[in-house]
């Protein structure tokens, strides 16, 4: 939790100082009235007191009633502004850091898990700052200031508030201890709960067509029936709290006025003023023994609150902690323009020893196209994820525009990059939104994104919509198909004019018509540009200049259509599985 507070910033760090100010101004006020009302039974008790200065002493009871709660009301205000400057500055800077992560870092925490962490977590902090901030200060001052008041009284009411007390304390640290351990349970079961949902509501219409309904309902009441078990463990325990504030707060009233009664009993009856300054700190006694009851029971409530503040703030601190392993470089540009090289690169996954990439080596130069071919899980797609820096190679080297792609800022690599990837993204917003997604060293007028739409083969589909590129786009594209969000994403790419595109087989969803239609576009507007394609049809990629065939993690065969279907067997295999004898013949399908 300590860790989290170098977020506060200085706006909030100024509140938070006048917030005590104004708590310690409450506890002063509140403990003046003990003492106006001793006065007041003193005067009310002896013959001949002036009823001015009965009023006078009720009027200062009065005043300070009211400073103290001006006061109350003033510092839970700046106590919410604080916790909530603070909650926005801690949201803020985890999401940024998670913004910054690579797929290795988010194989580590899952998206259920950050959300929860970005969202819940975050709240549980931001309540535990709200009420900690003027009861943690108020508790201990009240508690520390009303036992100094009472210590002088008499040593016997002082020792049973002691017992008391103590009493009360090591219970509040035993049920917190055995309280915590839960918290961490139930927060990780919350991220398993989290996780299911998302799961299932993802893919209810799967869920729907094979009637794994119950299946489902199965996954989600383990994490959810453990919760409720968890949940009904600390609301036991918590639940003894409250009862055992009442009972220590009835149990001392009753020996404070027992005790005191007998005190009282010891003085002869013809002490009167005795008599009279017994009965009087009797009371007040009794008011500042409440008072230390008090402090403990507000402590209680933020004891509550604590493990899973604690536990939250410990699950925030482990994803800022967490560094993305792709460092970012310091140059800005290349020796080349356009080019993608590979030198013997080979990669292999995070905690495995298996090689996804061996050995791969190829250039492509400025305006040409290179594309990748091979069988589900040959690492194509962890291929061209190396030239934007998804991942980092193992061993070789990586370079745009002749410069080792770890060496660039991320910026001057992003902007030579146009990325389509496997599955096509799109986000709640307009088109016209989607489309000028990010930024870009091109600005992004009306006649670049009309452009891009064109090659991209979504012209017509963005104009047969009543607002046009206005339309809006729900969250994931879930209101178009997977041909039209496959051709926003291209659309998106090409308005950027990068100097090299990728396209990690995002043609999958395109009929052969506008995929033949599409490359002809991309063929006739895109000179200049560099082209890397992943595909699995042999249609998409026959006319590239390069062609590497990959076959479990290995380059098996570089080179055009003609000299693979010559040299490459696995290529040809491929060729013949999808092609006819006489498109094989023809020189362009």
């Amino acid at each position: 939790m300590i860790k989290l507070l170098r977020y506060l910033r200085r706006k909030e760090t100024i509140m938070a100082v006048l917030c005590i100010l104004l708590v310690l101004g409450q506890v002063y006020f509140d403990l003046l009235l003990p003492d106006f009302m001793s006065d007041l039974t003193m005067l009310i008790n002896t013959p001949g007191s002036e009823m001015a200065d009965i009023w006078s002493t009720g009027l200062q009871m009065l005043c300070c009633t009211l400073a103290g709660t001006f006061l109350c009301i003033l510092s839970g205000y700046l106590a919410a502004r604080v916790a909530a400057g603070f909650s926005h500055a801690v949201r803020s800077k985890l999401f940024g850091h998670v913004l910054n992560f690579g797929k290795q870092e988010m194989q580590q925490f899952s998206v259920p898990s950050l959300v929860n962490r970005t969202t819940n977590d975050i709240t549980q902090i931001q309540m535990f700052v709200s009420m900690g901030l003027t009861v943690l200060v108020r508790a201990p001052v009240m508690a520390i200031w009303a036992v100094c008041k009472i210590l002088g009284k008499s040593w016997e009411l002082s020792v049973v508030t002691a017992v008391v007390a103590i009493f009360l304390i090591t219970a509040s640290i035993i049920i917190v201890l055995i309280a915590l351990p839960r918290f961490k349970l139930v927060q990780k079961l919350n991220d398993q709960i989290n996780r299911v949902t998302r799961e299932n509501l993802t893919g209810i219409n799967v869920v729907h067509a094979f009637n794994a309904e119950d299946y489902q309902n199965e996954k989600f009441e383990g994490p959810n029936h453990q919760m409720m078990k968890t949940q009904m463990k600390n609301q036991r325990l918590f639940a003894i709290l409250m009862p055992m504030m009442g009972l220590g707060m009835n149990g001392l009233s009753l020996c404070i006025y027992w005790l005191g009664a007998l005190l009282l009993n010891n003085i002869p009856l013809t002490n009167f003023p005795g008599r009279l300054t017994m009965f009087s700190d009797i009371v007040v006694f009794s008011t500042y023994a409440g008072f230390v009851i008090l402090s403990f029971m507000l402590l209680i409530m933020v004891f509550v609150m604590f493990p899973g503040a604690q536990v939250s703030a410990g699950r925030i601190n482990e994803v800022l902690n967490t560094h993305a392993n792709i460092k970012e470089g310091d140059k800005t540009q290349g020796s080349e323009t356009g080019t993608v090289e590979f030198r013997n690169v080979s990669f292999s996954y995070p905690g495995t020893s298996e090689k996804q990439l061996s050995n791969i080596s190829f250039k492509v130069n400025k305006g040409e196209t290179i594309a990748f071919i091979g069988a589900t899980g040959s690492g194509k797609t962890t291929l061209v994820s190396l030239i934007a820096r998804l991942y980092d190679a193992t061993a070789g080297t990586v370079l745009i525009d002749g410069v080792n792609v770890k060496k660039y800022t991320f910026d001057s690599l992003y902007n030579r990059i146009g990325f389509i990837t496997q599955k096509a993204i799109l986000f709640s917003g307009s088109i016209n939104d989607n489309i000028r997604f990010g930024e870009s060293t091109t600005a992004f007028t009306d006649d670049v994104v009309d452009e891009a739409l064109d090659i991209a083969q979504a012209t017509e589909f963005v104009q047969k919509q009543k607002l046009g590129k206005d339309h809006h786009i729900a969250q994931g594209g879930k209101n178009v198909s997977g041909g039209q969000k496959q051709r926003l994403s291209i659309a998106r790419a090409l308005a950027r004019h990068p100097e090299i595109l990728v396209f990690d087989d995002s043609f999958s969803a395109l009929d052969y018509r506008t995929d033949a239609a599409l490359r002809a576009a991309l063929a006739e507007n895109l000179e200049g540009t560099t082209c890397v394609i992943v595909a699995q049809r042999i249609s998409t990629i026959r006319n590239a200049d390069k062609i590497v065939v990959l076959e479990g993690g290995k380059a098996v065969g570089i080179g055009t259509h003609q000299e693979l279907m010559a040299s490459c067997d696995v290529y040809r295999e491929i060729a013949m599985s999808q092609l006819s004898e006489d498109e094989l013949a023809d020189k362009e399908v």
